[in-house]
């Protein structure tokens, strides 16, 4: 197969392995103090005691953490132990860069971490921010897309049940809560159960108004609709968007000096445009904003045929650490 009937190959072929548990308020920090304490505090039989969660949300903790890249296996996976990442201790050690995820940039650098993770756990989640090309999409329509992709990607196709896990892990991460007719208030637990949902990244249309191109299209789109915010102005950091070009530069392998075209960082389909929410002039906007502070090594500069590009005058990966240094400095 070529890489473009591939869609996600760049992830796991894992689905709903969070049990349908959206990261929470405090879980990253505290998986993070208990396995430097503990490397097997997951396989302990009081790891519900010491990490103050139910049983089923022990599995969820240690999912997110390492989906985040916060934690990693211990002996290359062989083990039940797990170790915090060099991304985890600067992070969240006492004297870490946000220890407690006060910052609302640490919210978006975790966002892309998680989606720009080689390889990325949550498949659903990728292909929604990657490869969904429309702003809008019922559940019914992201089922059927992620099952092809998956059948694409030379995998077996996951069964709704388990999409559906998915799907309501991906909601109650980002989007905000809906009140019912038996639930017409929102509890304050509710409101407080995901970080994420800050970022303002999904919400939902009520779509029964909504002009349909044909009688099919009506049936499909009736009821709730996710809504994407596919361009976000006011979305992350120009740092955190600066760093994410760098990292993705990185992924691509870049290991010294070098340009990339703006145009594919802000459309290409696991890149910073694509997973931050951005187009192209917010991409170049962000990187101008940073490149002032770190001299020639970072700037916007021309092709022969006048394509703007991304110039990084050394290592993207240690520009790309200077300006996370420098910005939670």
């Amino acid at each position: 197969m070529t890489a473009e009937r591939r869609p996600l190959e760049t992830c796991l072929p894992h689905f709903a392995r969070h049990g349908s548990y959206p990261p929470r308020w405090g879980w990253l920090p505290k998986v993070h103090a208990a396995v430097r304490q503990d490397p097997h505090v997951f396989s302990r039989p009081d790891a519900t005691v010491l990490l103050a969660v139910g049983s089923s949300m022990v599995p969820a903790m240690r999912f997110w953490a390492l989906a985040f890249g916060l934690i990693e296996p211990e002996d290359e996976g062989r083990g039940s132990g797990y170790m915090t990442t060099a991304r985890g201790r600067w992070l969240l050690d006492e004297d870490g860069a946000d220890t407690w995820i006060e910052e609302p940039g640490t919210l978006w650098l975790l966002h892309w971490w998680l989606l720009s993770a080689r390889p990325c756990r949550v498949p659903t989640f990728w292909h929604l921010f990657a490869n969904w090309g429309l702003s809008r999409v019922s559940r019914a329509e992201l089922r059927t897309s992620v099952r092809r992709a998956a059948e694409q990607t030379g995998w077996k196709a996951p069964s709704d049940n388990t999409l559906d896990r998915d799907l309501t892990a991906l909601l109650a991460m980002y989007a905000p809560p809906i009140p019912t007719e038996r639930a017409p208030r929102v509890s304050v637990e509710e409101l407080l159960s995901s970080p994420f949902r800050e970022l303002n990244i999904l919400t939902f249309d009520d779509v029964e108004a909504v002009e349909a191109v044909s009688a099919y299209r009506a049936a499909a789109v009736r009821g709730r609709q996710i809504h994407l915010q596919r361009i976000r102005p006011d979305g992350a950091p120009a740092a955190i968007m600066a760093y994410a070009c760098l990292d993705y530069a990185r992924a691509q392998g870049h290991t010294g000096p070098g340009t990339m075209s703006l145009a594919a960082l802000a459309s290409a389909p696991g890149g910073p445009g694509r997973l931050l929410l951005a187009n192209e002039t917010l991409v170049r906007r962000a990187i101008e904003r940073t490149a002032g502070k770190r001299g020639n090594s970072l700037a916007i500069v021309e092709s022969a045929d006048g394509q703007a590009l991304l110039s990084f005058g050394e290592d993207p990966r240690a520009l790309a650490a200077g300006i996370l240094a420098d910005h939670y400095s």
